[in-house]
């Protein structure tokens, strides 16, 4: 028996009005009973020899000129209709069984030949007959004639009367065409409150500290004013996509107890002119009318970008107008303390600098992506409705997700459920959210994908060579997790590790880091005498890197300590703060670091080049070895420090053939193959100074 638990949360759509039906039954009535009525008065016509012939019979009981149309109807006697020959014209011309007149009608050509004619008839009659044959004459309006005539013109006036009380009064789909200045925030007050709070939006604990001042504020104004302070007009949330800043607005929302208008930034712009100014100003209408009360615009950039970059001289610019009136309604003379602006952005580079200062946006909230403790408590958030296993833990799950955004471990989450409930499972296991973590970096594993004896070698090698060059590296992350096994659109093998969550790095760290991360050419270069193009994200990120070293950081000795990063730079800007001569100066220093990095890694990997083998021919048999297996066929590191994994789980390293077998994931290098490419996985995940 189906279970029809869900079916009580089907919403069922409203009941059609059928007045569609009505309106077709009335048209269709109306019409059979014009045609009734048509066909019951209708006159048969004749020409004049057929009416003098009527009129010898003396079976005339009324005879009517009509002038304007120049038409003669006659009306039989009673007794006549029961004649067969009138009787039968009369049933062919009306099935409907009428017999009231006029009964004939026929044309004249003139009034006055009609006159002639019927005197000269008159004449030819009886005497007694002559007494009683005479005609009356009328003037006729037709009442389908004055329909006709002036009926079009009115049904075009209802037409456009009907049309413009759609389009004013809101119904229909195109019913604001006329509203097209009214703003388009949706509006949450109490009866239509957001159910998120501050509990759902977990790992932002110090941006949860500032808004929750801003709705503290609200609920309890004189809390503040007692000591002279001032509400802040405004609040920026600045972070990376995925972070939480649109999540942290709705608990806002859900915590105040003020109205909250939200909307996006693309709201405000619409192709004619000057409807982004008037949205605004009608946002900040309803809003002062509701004050106290918050407003949330989300990606803000899309209204708020510098202006004058990249206008054509003397154009009108929408997107300005709309800024300005903005900017005036945010602080200007009639501003109005009682509204607050809440906006998100993951552009605060481009934003112009007038919307940025204080008066208007007084604060900017950073959210950046989780530490680790902030992992561990999104994920006890998203593990919440999950059915879990009891080896299911989040502090590992942390560990293992470095550089993973609240909407990645959500993804992460509903992924391992959707593994589980593929392999038919009870409970959601280590192993499945391992699997999906996988998924999430890497891409769908392709098992379908066949690739030759020798390309799956050179895979081998190249995967061996960073994880043989990380381990012996002081400096460098060691991998945690090396697979050979295809995944997404072009990644023929890629490795993982687990960083170290810093901020600052040394100039040894990035070169040990540059130096494991040419390893995989390296190590083809000594195994086959050849590289292969597998090393495109490797070469592409050292790349970076070196550039980095040389012009960001200043840690070149021949260009100085000098830096030519300018964070207020143009995204798209071609004019580089540097000479020519600089230029050539920086491309050959970065060669001259790469070209070192990669003769210090061809080195290391000639002298460990048995654990080099013993590495290959491991991943060779099994596809994918672990941090353990490193351990077990090369030995230990050999430095004092700890690796980052085994920091995290207290120096215990996992069994791989174990469920709970930890697949750290953080770097992602992709193998072998023409025109190899990066797989999806988050950008952070790069640890990469780009």
């Amino acid at each position: 028996m189906a279970n029809n638990s869900n079916k009580k949360n089907i919403i069922k759509p409203p009941p059609k009005n059928n007045y569609q039906v009505w309106i077709i039954a009335s048209l269709v009535a109306l019409i059979v009973g014009i045609s009734y009525f048509t066909n019951n008065t209708e006159t048969i016509s004749i020409d004049q020899a057929r009416f003098e012939q009527i009129v010898m019979d003396n079976d005339v009981k009324e005879i009517v000129l009509i002038k304007n149309k120049e038409k003669v109807e006659i009306t039989l006697k009673d007794e006549a209709l029961e004649n067969a020959k009138y009787k039968s014209d009369l049933e062919s011309k009306r099935p409907w069984g009428g017999l009231g007149g006029p009964h004939y009608s026929f044309d004249v050509l003139s009034i006055d030949i009609f006159k002639e004619d019927f005197d000269d008839l008159k004449a030819r009659l009886p005497q007694d007959q002559q007494d009683n044959l005479t005609y009356t004459a009328e003037v006729r309006n037709d009442p389908w004639g004055f329909f006709w005539t002036w009926g079009f013109l009115i049904l075009i006036l209802l037409g456009f009367w009907f049309l413009m009380r759609r389009m004013t009064g809101g119904g229909g789909p195109g019913g604001q065409i006329f509203n097209i200045g009214k703003s388009r925030a949706a509006l949450f007050d109490a009866e239509n409150r957001v159910k998120i709070t501050f509990k759902d939006a977990a790992g932002l604990e110090e941006a949860k500290e500032e808004v929750k001042e801003i709705v503290d504020f609200l609920k309890s104004p004189a809390k503040f004013t007692k000591l002279g302070g001032k509400i802040p007009k405004g609040a920026l949330l600045v972070g990376p996509p995925g972070t939480g800043k649109t999540l942290l607005a709705k608990a806002v929302a859900g915590e105040a107890e003020v109205p909250f208008f939200s909307l996006s930034g693309s709201d405000f712009v619409e192709m004619f002119v000057g409807v982004g100014a008037a949205r605004v100003r009608d946002l900040f209408k309803q809003a002062k009318e509701k004050a106290p009360c918050i407003i949330f615009i989300d990606e803000i950039d899309a209204i708020g970008r510098s202006r004058g970059r990249g206008q054509v001289p003397g154009s009108n610019d929408e997107r300005e107008n709309t800024l300005n009136s903005l900017l005036v309604e945010m602080d200007g003379f009639a501003t109005d303390s009682g509204v607050i602006i809440l906006a998100a952005t993951n552009r605060p580079d481009v934003l112009d600098h007038a919307l940025l200062r204080p008066g208007r946006f007084d604060r900017q909230i950073s959210i950046d992506k989780p530490d680790i403790v902030g992992r561990e408590a999104i994920f006890l958030v998203h593990l919440k409705p999950l059915k879990l296993a009891d080896e299911v833990d989040p502090k590992k799950l942390a560990a293992q997700t470095p550089g993973f955004a609240g909407a990645e471990i959500a993804n992460v989450c509903n992924e391992a459920a959707l593994i589980a409930a593929r392999r038919d499972k009870e409970a959601v296991g280590m192993k499945d959210f391992q699997d999906a973590i996988d998924r999430v970096i890497g891409g769908l594993e392709k098992k379908s994908k066949i690739i030759s004896p020798e390309e799956k070698r050179i895979v081998a090698y190249h995967e061996a060579g960073h994880a043989v060059a990380g381990w012996y590296l002081e400096h460098a992350d060691p991998l945690v997790k090396v697979s050979i096994v295809p995944r997404g659109i072009a990644a023929l093998g890629y490795a993982q590790y687990l960083p170290k969550e810093q901020f600052l790095y040394q100039t040894e760290q990035l070169l040990d880091e540059m130096c494991m991360t040419l390893g995989g050419r390296a190590a083809e270069e000594i195994v086959f005498s050849k590289i292969s193009t597998g090393a495109l994200s490797d070469l592409e990120r050292v790349t970076k890197m070196a550039y980095s070293i040389v012009t960001v950081y200043g840690m070149n000795d021949k260009i100085g300590n000098v830096s030519f990063y300018d964070s207020k730079q143009p995204e798209y800007s071609f004019n580089k703060p540097y000479s020519e001569a600089t230029a050539e100066t920086i491309d050959e220093e970065v060669r001259k670091i790469i070209s070192k990095s990669f003769e210090r890694a061809k080195s290391l990997l000639k002298e460990k080049k048995e654990q080099l083998e013993i590495v290959a021919q491991e991943l060779l048999e099994k596809e994918i070895i672990f941090q353990s297996d490193l351990e077990r066929l090369i030995g230990k590191r050999p430095f004092e420090r700890q690796t980052t994994y085994q920091a995290f789980t207290n120096g215990q390293s996992s069994d791989p053939k174990s469920e709970s077998q930890p697949d750290e994931s953080a770097e992602e290098k992709l193998d072998p193959g023409p025109e190899v490419t990066d797989p999806e996985k988050p950008e952070d995940l790069q640890k990469g100074l780009d």
